[in-house]
């Protein structure tokens, strides 16, 4: 009887264990946790990005060196995707184009202000959303795609050895709401990739 006994114990604990296991891994991963430092190290690399994509700093390879060697950048009007850091110095304006943009008279009053940015923590680092205003130069602007609110901006960030990166970054236009945005898998558009205007 006692020999009995045991055994349908054992029986129910196993049953339970198996039962455990199966329900984790039906589970999402669970967030990062982040420190007062992370949130400051994303905060600083929010804050580099305008800088580095209005000056075309350093070639704009100082834009392509917020990112992941990997990293995207897209906007939510274009299938459009710069990915790894040549196509995103080009996105700034710079490695092959040379940052001529900087002498055009129409990206005269195009700086870039980003503006309430909220970050949370995700199974792979962190994500963010933030809205993207063109303030325009002492009272000029640009065209309407250039000028005032435009959108936002809806990021992944990662930890890397060099600190935190964008892992991707998209532009998402009205009415496309930042952190909604689903990005198009690679396979529906790979002509696309690298080509087009440059980062906004």
């Amino acid at each position: 009887m006692v020999r009995k006994c045991l055994t349908v114990t054992a029986m129910m604990a196993l049953v339970g264990a198996l039962s455990w296991t199966l329900h984790s891994q039906g589970r999402a991963p669970a967030a990062a946790t982040l420190t007062a430092l992370d949130y400051i190290e994303i905060q600083q690399l929010v804050a580099k990005y305008p800088w580095a994509i209005d000056n075309c700093t350093n070639n704009g390879y100082d834009y392509a060196e917020l990112y992941t060697p990997d990293g995207v950048f897209m906007n939510s009007l274009s299938s459009t995707k710069w990915v790894g850091r040549e196509r995103l110095a080009e996105a700034a304006g710079g490695g092959a184009r040379g940052c001529t943009k900087l002498s055009e008279a129409s990206n005269a009053n195009r700086t870039h202000t980003v503006g309430n940015l909220v970050i949370e923590p995700s199974p792979e680092g962190a994500v963010g959303k933030s809205y993207l205003i063109y303030p325009g130069v002492e009272g000029g602007h640009s065209d309407p795609q250039h000028s005032g609110h435009v959108g936002g901006y809806q990021d992944v960030y990662v930890k890397t050895p060099n600190g935190w990166r964008f892992k991707s970054r998209v532009h998402t236009f009205p009415p496309t709401v930042p952190g909604t945005f689903k990005i198009p898998d690679d396979s529906a558009a790979p002509a696309a990739r690298g080509a087009g205007a440059r980062a906004r």
